[in-house]
């Protein structure tokens, strides 16, 4: 993706900030526990917080968490589901942390979205040494049948390469780790997954689709387009049909040392 569809995409979210707070998962806590589980302590940096969904989750395995977020409004958001928390307006390319802060730097589908090149040093440098780096995302689950059906029909603006097992693993194996300036500081990744799963009605599924970042910057007459052959695939399958039905997920995890 190129530098300025890159910046559009990362900076599309605030219009959709009250849809993602409803609609968007939180993260499998098994997850969690593993990111967080060779850190020193539990002073974690939930770093590109959005609405707080990973934040909560974080509040819920027992760590003391710092949320910084850029977008206003989606700020406005993580304030007010999660008063109690400390959240600071900011960025991965300028983390309004002292040096050697916390224990762990946690990414909820956001690490795609930083600029490594001015977020590696400024992650290195208020992550303690020896603690940990992670993002985290959730993808669906297309082993299974109807949710590849999905996939496919959704187009890559709904259900991009990442978003899926297979595509994440590959193109998250290393692509969005420190390259320079911070990159000697960090050791070789790691990657596990998780089972997960949200319950979701066929139009609440459409509504979590539409605050995807290729969805939000669409023409709205093709969103229209795009959503409209989505509601139709689950109207479709009778799995999705009528009532809730389970969203099968995993929550995918990237994790790094700091050195």
């Amino acid at each position: 993706m190129e530098e300025a569809q890159r910046l559009r995409h990362a900076s599309s979210f605030g219009v959709a900030a009250s849809a993602y707070a409803e609609h968007r998962p939180d993260y499998a806590q098994a997850a969690v526990r593993w990111a967080l589980e060779p850190a020193s302590g539990l002073r974690v940096l939930d770093l590109g917080a959005g609405t707080g969904k990973l934040t909560a989750t974080l509040v819920a395995v027992g760590a003391d968490v710092t949320a910084v977020e850029p977008d206003p409004a989606m700020l406005t958001e993580l304030r007010r589901a999660l008063p109690d928390v400390r959240a600071l307006p900011g960025s991965a390319e300028a983390i309004p942390l002292p040096d050697a802060s916390v224990d762990a730097v946690l990414a909820g589908n956001a690490m795609h979205w930083f600029d490594m090149a001015l977020a590696g040093p400024e992650i290195a440098r208020v992550v303690a040494p020896g603690g940990i780096l992670a993002g985290l995302w959730n993808v669906l689950d297309d082993r299974v049948d109807w949710v590849a059906g999905l996939a496919r029909v959704s187009g890559s603006a709904a259900i991009g390469p990442r978003d899926t097992p297979t595509g994440w693993r590959t193109e998250t194996a290393d692509v969005h780790l420190p390259k320079t300036g911070g990159a000697a500081r960090f050791g070789a990744p790691e990657q596990a997954e998780f089972p997960h799963g949200q319950r979701r009605t066929a139009d609440s599924l459409v509504a979590t689709l539409a605050t995807r970042a290729g969805m939000l910057v669409m023409p709205e007459q093709e969103q229209e387009t795009t959503l409209g052959r989505i509601r139709a695939f689950l109207a479709s399958e009778p799995k999705t049909a009528d009532g809730e039905f389970t969203l099968p997920m995993l929550t995918c995890v990237l994790r790094v040392r700091r050195l």
